[in-house]
């Protein structure tokens, strides 16, 4: 059985959730997420409790255990208390900074680069290089903070570029001097 999958999940107070057959509803002071569930798994809930069981016994119910119930965790951890990703700026002259709800980043090109969050999506600026992406739904805080480290991710010399916080670039040696022989 699935390890990950039998894990019962602990439900906040000020969380509500809707089963409705394969559909989850889970609602909480952040907000509302919605989601489908494949019919071969099952939630049930027993006070304070959630938990989430394959109706058989074959090899995609097995597959799809554990994945459903960690997305069912990521809602209720999502609408109680948020998730973020930190995203660093590293080299001269790359900043960035928020205007309004959209964030601006200078990185170098010939324009400014400007960004506009999805809906539960807010952007955070620490001094001129941390970013921080922040909301509800992890799924489009991943996507969202993807979609900023592609406007110029980090490069392998000098590395330049947005990088994850904590995300460790791999350097190359750069060239070298000619030899000095005719």
């Amino acid at each position: 059985m699935s390890r990950i999958g039998k894990r019962p999940i602990t439900v906040p107070a000020k969380v509500q959730i809707t089963i409705d057959g394969t559909k989850v509803v889970v609602k909480g002071p952040k907000g509302e997420l919605c989601r489908d569930l494949p019919p071969n798994v099952t939630v049930s809930q027993e006070g304070e409790i959630l938990q989430v069981n394959r109706r058989d016994e074959s090899r995609t119910s097995r597959q799809l255990h554990g994945l459903c119930r960690t997305l069912v965790a990521n809602m209720v951890e999502g609408v109680s208390t948020g998730f973020q990703r930190r995203l660093e700026i590293q080299g001269v002259g790359y900043r960035a900074q928020v205007q309004g709800r959209n964030l601006i980043l200078n990185m170098g090109y010939s324009h400014q680069v400007q960004i506009d969050p999805p809906d539960g999506i807010q952007f955070a600026v620490e001094g001129t290089t941390n970013v921080i992406v922040s909301g509800y739904d992890k799924e489009i805080v991943g996507n969202t903070a993807a979609k900023i480290r592609e406007v110029r991710r980090p490069e392998p010399y000098k590395g330049k570029g947005i990088r994850y916080a904590g995300e460790v670039v791999r350097r190359k040696a750069g060239k070298t001097g000619k030899s000095g022989k005719k």
